[in-house]
């Protein structure tokens, strides 16, 4: 088996213990999109057991939480996919009302041009995250 999220950490941690880890995917057109990644190889969000649900779920609110406090979106995307990559992740997207796709989800067609400076300043932004998520994240699972 050749998993991605086994083999490399899928994107810059924010936040890891033993059990998961938070990264800051690297999204051209989003930034601040993050991943919350299970760390032990499972497939399948129901093969984990009732207490780890719970914990990767605190953790997947304390992102949100954070993501909100410190970009402001209009809206946060929740995903769990895993088509691509079956292993156990959750993506928390940012969305404003002027980003490539909104109102589709960001795996549709684009919806519009959004220019370099609006990313970077979202960029500039999103470098906030580590301090907000870990902050949010110790509170939540401790």
């Amino acid at each position: 088996m050749d998993c991605i999220f086994c083999r490399e950490d899928g994107g810059d941690i924010l936040w890891q213990d033993d059990t998961l880890r938070v990264v800051l995917a690297d999204e051209h057109d989003y930034p601040g999109f993050c991943r919350v990644i299970w760390s032990q190889h499972v497939a399948e969000f129901s093969d984990l057991a009732d207490a780890e649900r719970d914990r990767m779920m605190r953790a997947v609110n304390a992102v949100e939480r954070a993501m909100r406090r410190v970009l402001n979106p209009v809206k946060v995307n929740l995903a769990s996919l895993g088509n691509q990559v079956p292993h156990v992740h959750w993506h928390v997207i940012p969305r404003f009302s002027n980003d490539a796709h909104f109102p589709l989800p960001i795996w549709a067609p684009r919806q519009r041009t959004v220019s370099e400076a609006l990313l970077s300043q979202r960029r500039a932004r999103a470098t906030l995250l580590r301090d907000a998520v870990r902050g949010e994240i110790e509170q939540a699972l401790a």
